[in-house]
């Protein structure tokens, strides 16, 4: 059984490599996802976490994806690398 791996930011699988950032070098981030991560550094470094839930919401309700998927994926957010340290300080 292979270990599911999503992006540290949004919670997004990335299942496919073409949905991985990229680091400074070029090479392919193991943690976040092409939307959140570009040459090393998040593509909007200043978004919060109140944000990125909206912004997952919306994406998933535009994907029709269901209310469960949808809070489960929100629910992971505060666990997610890049909102951690955030989370505690709230």
């Amino acid at each position: 059984m292979q270990t599911e791996t999503y992006c540290q930011s949004c919670s997004m699988p990335l299942d496919n490599p073409d949905l991985q950032g990229t680091e400074k070098d070029g090479t392919k981030s193991n943690e976040y996802c092409k939307y959140c991560y570009r040459d090393g550094a998040f593509i909007n470094p200043n978004t919060t976490l109140k944000e990125m839930t909206s912004i997952v919401i919306t994406q998933m309700e535009k994907m029709n994806m269901d209310s469960r998927a949808i809070d489960i994926a929100v629910s992971a957010l505060p666990n997610l690398k890049r909102w951690k340290t955030v989370a505690v300080t709230l």
